[in-house]
């Protein structure tokens, strides 16, 4: 796999949080009945005319700022005509030659340090209905989905792993929650992505032929649809067989992919200018109060993070891609003198199993308390994760305090505690301590061990590694 490298291009469509649908008076609401939200308009009956709603290009404006983009003063809806069951009217009003937003960038974080994805364009669009399949009953069509307004984001193809991918969805979500424009739920289908994906020679400058895998709606899924396709596509290159550019879909279940059909080009759209609406046009005065709407984006935050906090710019881009974590964070740092204690806290046992959606399952009091109290060296750091993850679990509001207190959980920092401890394990440890003293370091670990375990975890390990080696340096050889 090494001698290959991946291309990844995405295609991240997003559901705007408008009061309408795009282009008639229809509620653009989630959960609603079936067809419960529908108009001639939407569903596409003979002489129904679409009418352009205003908040839909305000807010693919506000989007397009957030990524760096270029606001077109002149741009044009477009038919891309198509067939599917859940297209009443057999053709997509979105925009083609002349999209809203040109260009623009955003910068990603990964373990490997930063880089930059370029944008091609984001465009504006209206969103099909949906298709309910019923395990051998049939296929139910659900009409409210179709002119829900969307924005696609087109990347250029700069992604070269299923890390940098995730990245870049997860910032595109905390763009899109900070400006209020989506909620960027993928559990509800309001943010979904196509991964164009092709490989080539390490070093290489040529492209390889792409798939395209549709409407996967969860990062996780994102970074398995990538990281199986890669090893695909690299197989087939290295058993002499050729890639053929078509649509695949991505089975979650199985974590494998299969074709859907050969992937079309835009030719095949038969792409037009709608005729029953005029271009957009936008003025530089819209524009600029547009811009003054925007509030303070992930990047601000991050920049301050690790200026006012001390925090490294991996873990600061980790705690602002998501506006629940960076707000709750943001509550808890104003309550502790450990903030940065905090933020280890959040990063290494909250993200890995926080929920896409919904709340965060504690109170920032709840963290600050518990990060002063390891700040203070009051409870140790096993101690403090243990109480953290009961803090998440917790029915109840847990206060670390009271907790600690309770269960006699206060980490032993005294001296005249410990000694007889170690001497204990000191003797309990002859060949640990030959090795130790012969300049084998790690084995002073079976020492420290025997003294936490006898102290049920509770002594200080700092301390408690001092004090051994202060006593072992007192030993003849």
């Amino acid at each position: 796999m090494s001698k290959y490298e991946a291309v990844i291009g995405l295609e991240v469509h997003v559901e705007l949080l408008t009061e309408r649908k795009i282009f008639c008076h229809c509620r653009n609401e989630f959960g609603a009945s079936p067809n419960t939200n529908i108009c001639p308009v939407c569903i596409a009956l003979p002489g129904a005319l679409p009418v352009l709603n205003r908040q839909v290009v305000d807010y693919a404006i506000k989007a397009g700022l957030a990524c760096n983009s270029e606001i077109a003063p002149y741009s044009q809806l477009e038919r891309k005509n198509y067939f599917y069951p859940d297209l009443p009217s057999a053709y997509q009003i979105t925009q083609g030659k002349h999209p809203l937003c040109l260009g623009g960038y955003i910068d990603v974080e990964t373990a490997d340090g930063k880089r930059r994805v370029r944008l091609n364009h984001i465009h504006i669009e209206a969103d099909a209905g949906k298709l309910v399949h019923l395990d051998k009953e049939g296929t139910l069509v659900d009409l409210n989905r179709a002119g829900v307004p969307l924005i696609e984001i087109v990347t250029e193809p700069d992604i070269r792993s299923a890390a940098e991918a995730d990245a870049f969805l997860r910032k595109i979500r905390a763009l899109v929650q900070y400006t209020g424009v989506s909620d960027g739920r993928m559990d509800r289908g309001s943010m979904r992505c196509d991964v164009n994906l092709s490989v080539r020679p390490e070093g290489s400058d040529e492209l390889g032929t792409r798939t395209e895998m549709k409407n996967i709606n969860s990062f996780n899924f994102v970074v398995k649809a990538i990281e199986h396709e890669f090893k695909r596509q690299v197989n087939i290159l290295e058993s002499g067989g050729e890639i053929d550019q078509e649509t695949r879909r991505f089975d979650s279940n199985t974590g494998t992919s299969s074709s859907l059909r050969s992937k079309e080009d835009a030719m095949d759209y038969r792409y037009f200018p709608d005729p029953d609406l005029v271009p957009i046009a936008i003025k530089t005065s819209e524009l600029e109060q547009i811009k003054a709407q925007i509030p303070e984006l992930p990047d601000v935050r991050m920049a301050a993070y690790v200026d006012r906090w001390d925090l490294s710019h991996y873990d600061a881009d980790l705690l602002t891609n998501d506006i629940r974590v960076a707000d709750f964070f943001e509550a808890t740092a104003e309550k502790t003198a450990y903030p940065k204690l905090a933020a280890n806290l959040i990063i290494a046992d909250l993200l890995p199993g926080l929920a896409e959606e919904g709340d965060i399952p504690l109170l920032p009091r709840q963290l600050a308390d518990l990060a002063d109290l390891l700040g203070k060296e009051e409870i140790n750091s096993n101690t403090g994760r243990r109480v953290f993850k009961l803090m998440l679990t917790a029915t109840d509001a847990l206060d670390p305090n009271a907790y600690i207190k309770e269960h006699n959980l206060a980490q032993i920092n005294d001296r005249s505690a410990l000694e007889d401890l170690i001497d204990s394990a000191i003797a309990n440890n002859k060949k640990a301590v030959a090795d130790y003293k012969n300049g084998k370091e790690i084995a002073i670990k079976a020492i420290i061990g025997q003294v936490m375990k006898g102290t049920s975890g509770l002594a200080n390990p700092l301390l408690t590694e001092e004090m051994i080696k202060e006593k072992i340096a007192r030993i003849p050889d």
